[in-house]
């Protein structure tokens, strides 16, 4: 009696063992569709999407190192595909190995095209931060740019240096105008909401850091993202590192409009986002912070939504799906 007893009881364990263990695997899946399926174990994050002129779509990203510590990370890649479904791998793209003027903190990318080259924008630094005692901190962020015959690279860093010094920055945002001026937007240490323009050989910026009019909302922020659709133009950004909203202009370096929400926040972590047309079809791409096969709790992953506007140009507010954009070829 006792051995079957014994024996009902561990039945019911290994069942309850197996339950949870498909449960944990069902959640790691997390869904068809989101995060995107880049393969192998990447942990990506900071997505920065474009569409080059060979019809494909590319998102350049961060690399998150398993249980990096505290955002040590050394290099970026990018991911190419024509249905959003299936991706191929590109990289790294460049690191902060090749670099003279840095060695830690590859962070946020975004590329650019103009004068039959492709170009990385990225931040890069050096020294620690130290979050107890933040006055020894000696952490400084600056940012780059590198160059390319191909969207894939190998990338250069052709100056060998940072764009500047002063302010400390991060989190580039590089948008060209329809007339090629490329304009450069940043999150930088007393400089959020500035703007500068970058010389035609796009290895020198011209003039300074200018402040742009917000009309009077300017919360902390990181993480700018500035297109075109029409005639408005739109700075998207994650308010307190955290909501993603966004501001409309006339003009690429305002005055702006706030316009409010397109994204809420998740387990009050931060996200990164971009946005770009592809094939008629807006998309949001962002990351999300989940709990994948991780030792380390949960880990940055690159996901997209599909995103629409109404008449006037506002945009529809997002939510996080599961589906994501995994039936966009059958559309």
């Amino acid at each position: 009696m006792m051995n079957k007893l014994t024996s009902l009881i561990a039945s019911a364990v290994m069942a309850g063992a197996v339950t949870g263990c498909a449960q944990h695997s069902a959640e790691g899946q997390n869904a068809p569709g989101n995060p995107l399926d880049f393969g192998g174990n990447l942990r990506t994050a900071d997505p920065s999407a474009h569409v080059w002129n060979d019809g494909k779509i590319y998102v350049y990203t961060s690399h998150d190192e398993e249980c990096q510590e505290d955002f040590w990370m050394k290099d970026w890649y990018a991911f190419s595909s024509t249905d959003l479904k299936n991706w191929e791998t590109h990289g790294p793209l460049l690191s902060v190995d090749d670099l003279t003027w840095a060695d830690n903190y590859a962070w946020a990318p975004d590329a650019a095209y103009k004068n039959g080259k492709y170009y990385l924008v990225f931040p890069a630094g050096t020294g620690h931060k130290d979050r107890v005692n933040p006055e020894n901190s000696t952490k400084w962020m600056g940012i780059g740019i590198a160059e390319s015959d191909s969207p894939t690279g190998p990338f250069k860093d052709m100056i060998g240096a940072p764009l500047w010094r002063t302010p400390y920055a991060n989190d580039p945002s590089m948008f060209i105008d329809d007339d090629g001026q490329a304009y450069l937007y940043t999150h930088a240490k007393d400089h959020d909401y500035h703007v500068i323009k970058m010389a035609d050989d796009m290895r020198s910026t011209e003039g300074d850091l200018t402040k742009m009019d917000m009309g009077g909302y300017e919360p902390k922020m990181e993480g700018p993202w500035v297109f075109k659709r029409g005639d408005w133009y739109y700075y998207t950004m994650p308010e307190n590192n955290r909501v993603l909203t966004y501001y409309m202009s006339k003009s690429p370096m305002g005055p702006w409009e706030y316009k409010g929400e397109i994204m809420g926040q998740e387990h009050n972590s931060n996200n990164h986002h971009s946005i770009v047309e592809y094939k008629g079809q807006w998309f949001l791409f962002y990351h999300r912070w989940l709990d994948i096969d991780s030792a380390c709790g949960r880990q940055r992953h690159v996901a997209a939504e599909y995103l629409y506007f109404n008449d006037d140009g506002t945009i529809q507010p997002v939510d996080r799906t599961e589906k994501g954009v995994s039936d966009f070829a059958d559309r």
